[in-house]
């Protein structure tokens, strides 16, 4: 069971590494006026997303073996662990709906300011301090 848990973490890490990154580069999409940069920043959003995808997946497989063969029956009576489920499916709405804004990114660049973007880009750091707070400390 603590390989399980050590390769849900490796690959939440590397899940979050990349949802932290791919918003900074829609702050510089964003900001930019060049098509040369757009077009650049175009692939690296592509090529991040589509990397980041099977870390996701992973984290959520691994996430929900723990949860069948540990989690569940140990605290599934305890708010944490449905407050914290609940936040993991806001952040796999949040990866998707990036993929949204990278589509429309290419088609309508001047859609969001790079100032709603940097707001947007905080939101997976509030959920992974929550998350892990949820996890580690177990308060409710």
């Amino acid at each position: 069971m603590i390989w399980i848990k050590a390769l849900h973490i490796i690959f939440m890490v590397a899940w979050f590494a990349g949802i932290f990154y791919l918003p900074r580069l829609f702050v510089n999409h964003a900001m930019s006026d060049d098509p040369a940069v757009q077009k650049q920043l175009e692939i690296m959003e592509q090529k991040l997303y589509r990397f980041i995808t099977p870390w996701m997946i992973l984290t959520l497989i691994f996430g929900i073996w723990l949860l069948i063969d540990y989690a569940w029956a140990a605290y599934a009576h305890m708010l944490w662990l449905k407050i914290k489920l609940g936040l993991v499916l806001l952040l796999v709405i949040y990866h998707f709906y990036c993929g949204r804004i990278i589509r429309q990114l290419n088609t309508e660049p001047d859609r969001r300011s790079h100032v709603w973007f940097r707001w947007f880009n905080e939101l997976p750091v509030f959920i992974l301090i929550a998350v892990v707070i949820l996890a580690t400390v177990k308060p409710f």
